[in-house]
C-alpha cells in the first residue's frame, strides 16, 4: 500500500502545486478544504483515486483528526492574507496550526511540513506576521521534527500578486504602490512545492528555511518588470505610509460597519504595516542551498502566464513584429 499524506489547504495557490508533487511520487493524497466540492480538480493530479478532495474545518478537532486518520505525513498551508468571519489571524494561523500539530503528535504522524512566511515575529505590530510566528512556535511544541517553509512573496500562474497589479493596467494608467522602496525576493510557487515534498520525503532536516528566488528587488521594481512582460507603459506612484494608513484605516471601518459584506480586499492596516519592512532571506538563515534546489528566476516565469495582460494578448509579439516588415 502506497503511503499517505494529508495536505491541510491543499486546494490553494501553494497547496496544489504539493498535491501534484507528491501523486507524481507516488503517494496517495487527501486534499483536506472546507469547499471539497470546489477542489474536484485536483483529482486529475494523479491515478484515479490517487487524490481526493475531504471535508476538513482546521478550527475543529474532531474534523482535523478525521482528516489525518492513517496517514504517514501532513502538510499545512492554510493562512489568512485578511481576517474575514471566523478566520481571523489567530483561529488560522495560531490556533489552526497548533490544532494540525497536536494531533498529528497524538496520531503518531512521522513527519510535518508547515508553510510560514518570511517576517514571522512574536514581536510585530502585525497580527499577521505575529500569528505566523505563533503558529510556528505550536508547531514546533508539538513536532519537534517539523520542516517549516518561510517563503517570500510568491508568484505563479495563479498568484494575486503580479496578475492583480497586471489586471489593474487595464484599468488605469497609474500603479499606486504602499511601500514601493520594501524589497522582496519573489520565490516560484513550485520551487516552495518542491521544497515541501523534500520534508515529507525526509529529504530535508528539521528545522526552518527561509525561501527566495534569485533576485531581490524593490516593489517598484518589480512592477517595472511586470510592465516590460505584458508591454504597457503605466506611471507608477509610491504612496507614502501615511496617506496609506489613513486610506486602510478608512476601508477597514467600512468593512466593520458594513459587517463584513464588504470584505477589504483592497488594502488593510495589517498588510500597511507589513509592507515597511523589506521581505528577504535573512543572511544566516537555511535555504534553497541547503536542499538542493536552484530557484526559477522571474524572467523564466513571468512571460509564461502574464501574456494576457498585453494589449494584444498572445498576438501582441506577432503584431508588434509586423512593424517591422518592409513592403
Amino acid at each position: 500500500m502506497s503511503k499517505l499524506v494529508t495536505i491541510f489547504g491543499g486546494s490553494g495557490f501553494v497547496g496544489r502545486y504539493i498535491a501534484r508533487r507528491m501523486a507524481a511520487e507516488g503517494w496517495r493524497v487527501r486534499v483536506a478544504v472546507r469547499r471539497p466540492n470546489e477542489a474536484m480538480f485536483v483529482r486529475p493530479y494523479g491515478a484515479v483515486g490517487q487524490v481526493e478532495p475531504i471535508l476538513c474545518n482546521i478550527r475543529d478537532d474532531a474534523s482535523v483528526a478525521s482528516a489525518m486518520h492513517g496517514v504517514d505525513a501532513v502538510v499545512n498551508c492554510v493562512g489568512v492574507l485578511n481576517e474575514l468571519g471566523k478566520n481571523a489571524f489567530d483561529a488560522v494561523q495560531a490556533d489552526g496550526a497548533e490544532r494540525i500539530a497536536r494531533l498529528a503528535a497524538s496520531n503518531d504522524v512521522d513527519r510535518m511540513v508547515h508553510i510560514s512566511a518570511i517576517g514571522a515575529d512574536l514581536e510585530s505590530d502585525s497580527e499577521y506576521a505575529r500569528t505566523k510566528a505563533q503558529g510556528e512556535a505550536n508547531v514546533l511544541q508539538h513536532m519537534q521534527g517539523a520542516v517549516i517553509l518561510r517563503p517570500s512573496i510568491i508568484f505563479g500562474t495563479e498568484d494575486q500578486f503580479f496578475n492583480r497589479f497586471a489586471g489593474m493596467t487595464r484599468m488605469s494608467p497609474f500603479l499606486p504602490l504602499v511601500g514601493a522602496d520594501t524589497k522582496f525576493q519573489p520565490v516560484y510557487v513550485d520551487d516552495v512545492a518542491q521544497a515541501a515534498v523534500q520534508g515529507v520525503l525526509g529529504k530535508a532536516s528539521a528545522g526552518v528555511y527561509e525561501l527566495g528566488g534569485p533576485e531581490v528587488k524593490s516593489f517598484r521594481g518589480l512592477m517595472q518588470q511586470m510592465l516590460e512582460v505584458i508591454h504597457r507603459r503605466r506611471i507608477i506612484i509610491g504612496m507614502p505610509f501615511l496617506a496609506a494608513k489613513i486610506m486602510a484605516g478608512v476601508l477597514d471601518i467600512v468593512k466593520f460597519v458594513s459587517f463584513q459584506l464588504f470584505p477589504n480586499n483592497i488594502l488593510t492596516r495589517d498588510q500597511v504595516r507589513n509592507l515597511r519592512r523589506d521581505n528577504v532571506v535573512a543572511e544566516d538563515a537555511k535555504g534553497f542551498v541547503d536542499l538542493g534546489i536552484e530557484p526559477a528566476t522571474l524572467d523564466s516565469i513571468l512571460p509564461e502566464y502574464l501574456w494576457k495582460f498585453r494589449p494584444s494578448g498572445q498576438y501582441d509579439d506577432i503584431q508588434n513584429s509586423a512593424k517591422n516588415l518592409r513592403i
